[in-house]
């Protein structure tokens, strides 16, 4: 495949059960990547993300003490010297739409729903480093763009149908 040099890419895998982290890892390492620094929560994956800046990271979203959510917020708000625009992928079995709407608007920059397969992890890879989105901020958000396509019938300030004028003007 035509793409970026796996072998010099940093993952970071924050998974907290055990056979899914050597299904991670060995996936991983079945696409090229070596340099794999692994955490088991949240909370030590903030650790793991300040001390060896990885280029990525694969997250689960259900761990305890602090979960893919949270530790997505956390790296988005650029706190203790972490890279605000460290891309992140969300690896998960909870695919219900709320779920995805949470990650989404937390900060993910992929999904990825188990099973996960080589191809579909990636792909994702793939697409966070040759198809990067732009990085956004608002009063209460900052994160990928959330918007995947662009509209070539667009035209004007509006990019909702709930926006108004005095919405607009208030931004």
């Amino acid at each position: 495949m035509n793409g970026p040099n796996f072998e010099q890419l940093h993952v970071l895998i924050i998974e907290d059960n055990a056979h899914m982290l050597t299904l991670l890892h060995t996936l991983v390492r079945s696409i090229g990547i070596k340099n794999i620094i692994e955490a088991p929560d949240g909370t030590h994956g903030l650790v793991a993300a300040k001390g060896h800046n990885p280029d990525f990271v694969l997250t689960d979203l259900n761990m305890q003490p602090m979960d893919g959510i949270a530790f997505t917020r956390a790296v988005r708000s650029g706190s203790d010297g972490l890279n605000p625009y460290l891309p992140i992928i969300m690896v998960t079995g909870h695919t219900e739409y709320a779920r995805v709407v949470e990650a989404r608007d937390a900060g993910v920059n992929e999904f990825l729903a188990k099973p996960i397969t080589v191809g579909n992890l990636q792909s994702r890879i793939v697409q966070i480093i040759e198809r990067p989105r732009p990085f956004v901020r608002s009063d209460n958000y900052f994160g990928p763009d959330r918007r995947r396509r662009k509209d070539p019938l667009y035209v004007g300030p509006f990019r909702r149908q709930s926006d108004t004028s005095e919405e607009v003007a208030l931004r």
